[in-house]
């Protein structure tokens, strides 16, 4: 099956973090906290202006963002977790090979 976002949302994938902290601990599953940094897997064509023209969204496919705890809407597709959310909810791109930790 092939999804296809309407206007500014966006499909996001996790990106699930490493499993052990700096110091050799394992985190067990049921004290991970879900990863807020995920792949844009799909997007919409864009929001439409006061105008009625169709703005193009800021992510493609295949960007790393960075999104709220509890932003966009889980969903099962194909048997993959997902995400859909607006263009809105996402923080921002992340470039290069860093990974982001939310403050405690």
């Amino acid at each position: 099956m092939k999804f296809r976002p309407l206007h500014d949302r966006v499909v996001v994938r996790r990106i699930e973090e490493d499993t052990k902290t700096a110091g050799g601990i394992i985190i067990p599953d049921t004290a991970k906290e879900k990863p807020m940094q995920g792949e844009v897997i799909s997007v919409g064509p864009g929001a439409r202006d006061e105008s009625g023209k169709i703005v193009p969204l800021d992510v493609k496919k295949g960007d790393r963002v960075l999104f709220g705890k509890w932003s966009g809407t889980e969903v099962k597709i194909d048997g993959q977790e997902l995400l859909i959310m607006k263009e809105s909810d996402i923080l921002g791109i992340i470039e290069g090979k860093a990974s982001v930790r939310a403050a405690a």
